[in-house]
């Protein structure tokens, strides 16, 4: 079967600790958790936390093999786009901070312009959008 705009879509990037990254995508965004499993501690197991929203398409995935664990290595051009089609919540830019967030400038001058960047505690970017869908 060929892919189709209905295919959900997952997100999987590997963390350093998931507690941290679970505090900063559900207490600071407001995502849900959606599967949680701690995983063991040889080698081949993992810890793995999916967060995302009872309606959407996507979800995001994080994992952590405490035997092997993968270091992040994500560049400032990694970037998760959320479009909220209005301005972005002073509020909500502070809550993603108190929760493990860092505010940065994007080395592209359009996510400046339409959006505010913030690195998660693994160094991912998350860019909140003023900008909606049928406009980006």
């Amino acid at each position: 079967m060929p892919i189709s705009g209905q295919a959900h879509i997952r997100i999987a990037r590997p963390s350093r600790d998931l507690a941290a990254a679970e505090r900063f995508w559900k207490d600071g965004l407001g995502l849900s958790v959606v599967y949680r499993d701690e995983g063991g501690q040889a080698p081949g197991e993992h810890a793995l936390l999916m967060l995302g929203l009872p309606d959407a398409g996507w979800h995001l995935e994080l994992v952590h093999e405490a035997g092997a664990p993968v270091d992040p290595r994500p560049t400032e051009e990694d970037l998760l786009v959320v479009y909220l089609g209005e301005e972005v919540p002073g509020a909500l830019v502070g809550r993603l901070e108190e929760c493990g967030g860092r505010r940065v400038e994007s080395p592209n001058p359009y996510w400046n312009r339409w959006g505010v960047t913030i690195e998660d505690p693994d160094g991912y970017r998350l860019v909140l959008s003023v900008r909606d869908w049928s406009n980006s």
